[in-house]
């Protein structure tokens, strides 16, 4: 036989039985190859099944985790957040009506009481809030710190309050003490709270901005391997398309696509709730702040009749900044129409206030105290409440700006998570189909 071919070799030309040769070696190695591949295939198949469980079960956990994130951003540290602001700012007002109650002199006003009363109120009820909601050390300390400060401080204005009506100075130096106690004390540990409640919304919205990098990488990386599993097969068994593995190639293609689309999508709304709905949030609630700390200093230079600077200090660079965070707020953002409301309250409030002074430079300590807590539509204490309710109704859009960009983002992961452990076991099954034709060859 051997003789014989070599025979037919010899009868060709030179270059015809050098490609018989090639031809012939060809086949001998595609017969060993064939022979020899059982386990290369089975190594093969066994490496496109575990990419794509991998990839689908990745996916899905990066997937779920970024809603959970979202979700506990929504239905906690959002709630948490707005809180802690309320807190501090009922703590707030608290301090402010406690001072003007104490310039009426004698009974004070029913709707002043109220007011003090019903701050206090809320403060006690926001407490109970925070204290559902969180259990960690720190803010653990600043909420026992408030809670058993809030009532020496209740007991130092009642003090005050009782040496007021009997008209006996002592009353003045109480309610210092109660001021001091709530500014150096107990807002600061509200504000520390705040900003703990605030930190833990821009951490979410910080990390979920960023794409899932394994989320995108698996899966591509699974899409690159399917495609060198099929020119592998091309090239050793001469098929041009395998059903099966290109079946598979697109379903991790649209896998992967949907990850992105919907990664990009709910990206984008968190970015939304994040420009249009926590920085918004986070400015006007810093006015709001703002307004009660100079409201408190406007009322303690009248409880303490002081003609000096001191005062008018903490209320100048508490009304600059208040200013400045209001004149730059931009107009596309929400609560722009209430920031323009506040703005103008502000200015009569500062011409207001001015008017107290010159009554005061004066000696005329009940007209001042009429300037500042009158009922007067152009008194001070008309235009303060203005410019907290704007800032409350600003923060209210804002929130509701953030709170549905938040919910948007979420929403648009929610089949994604359950779809790509779907189409990841649908790709392992294609995988399998379409290599099991090749398997059954060596039986």
């Amino acid at each position: 036989m051997a003789r014989t071919e070599q025979l037919r070799l010899d009868e060709l030309s030179p270059r015809a039985a050098a490609a018989a040769v090639r031809k012939r070696f060809a086949a001998t190695e595609l017969r060993f190859f064939v022979r020899s591949s059982p386990a290369k295939l089975l190594a093969v198949g066994l490496l496109l099944l575990g990419l794509c469980v991998a990839a689908g079960a990745v996916t899905a956990t990066a997937v779920t985790d970024r809603q959970h994130a979202l979700d506990v951003l929504l239905d906690e540290s959002e709630i948490d957040a707005n809180s802690a602001q309320r807190l501090y700012t009922s703590l707030s007002v608290a301090d402010a009506s406690a001072g003007t109650a104490f310039i009426s002199g004698g009974l004070e006003p029913k709707p002043v009481r109220d007011r003090y009363n019903q701050a206090l109120g809320e403060a006690a009820a926001e407490l109970v809030t925070q204290s559902n909601r969180s259990g960690d050390d720190a803010d653990s300390y600043l909420r026992t710190g408030i809670a058993t400060g809030l009532p020496v401080y209740s007991g130092l204005v009642e003090t005050a309050r009782a040496n007021n009506r009997s008209e006996l100075p002592v009353g003045a130096a109480y309610l210092s003490e109660a001021s001091n106690l709530m500014q150096a004390t107990l807002l600061p540990m509200a504000a520390e709270l705040q900003a703990h409640r605030a930190a833990a919304i821009t951490s979410t919205q910080r990390s979920h901005v960023r794409p899932p990098w394994p989320a995108i990488v698996l899966p591509l990386l699974v899409v690159a391997a399917l495609l060198a599993a099929q020119w592998f097969l091309f090239r050793h068994w001469r098929r041009v398309l395998n059903p099966g593995l290109l079946l598979a190639t697109t379903t991790m293609v649209a896998l992967l696509s949907w990850t992105v689309v919907a990664g990009v999508f709910s990206a984008v709304a968190t970015t939304h709730s994040r420009d249009d709905g926590s920085v918004p949030t986070a400015a006007l609630t810093q006015s709001r702040i703002l307004a009660q700390q100079a409201r408190t200093a406007e009322t303690l230079k009248l409880v303490r009749r002081d003609a000096g600077t001191e005062y008018d200090r903490t209320y100048d660079a508490a009304i600059t900044r208040l200013s400045s965070i209001l004149s730059g707020y931009a107009d596309d953002r929400p609560g722009a129409a209430q920031v323009r409301t506040a703005n103008d309250a502000l200015g009569r409030w500062r011409a207001a206030h001015q008017r107290m002074n010159e009554a005061l430079s004066k000696g005329d300590f009940i007209g001042a105290g009429a300037v500042a807590t009158g009922p007067g539509t152009n008194d001070a204490a008309a235009q303060v409440d203005a410019l907290d309710r704007a800032l409350a109704d600003g923060i209210g859009d804002a929130r509701d700006t953030l709170r549905d960009n938040t919910s948007q983002a979420a929403r648009a992961l929610d089949l994604l998570g359950p779809g790509a452990l779907v189409l990841s076991t649908a790709a392992a099954v294609f995988v399998a189909a379409g290599l099991w034709p090749r398997l059954r060859e060596y039986r």
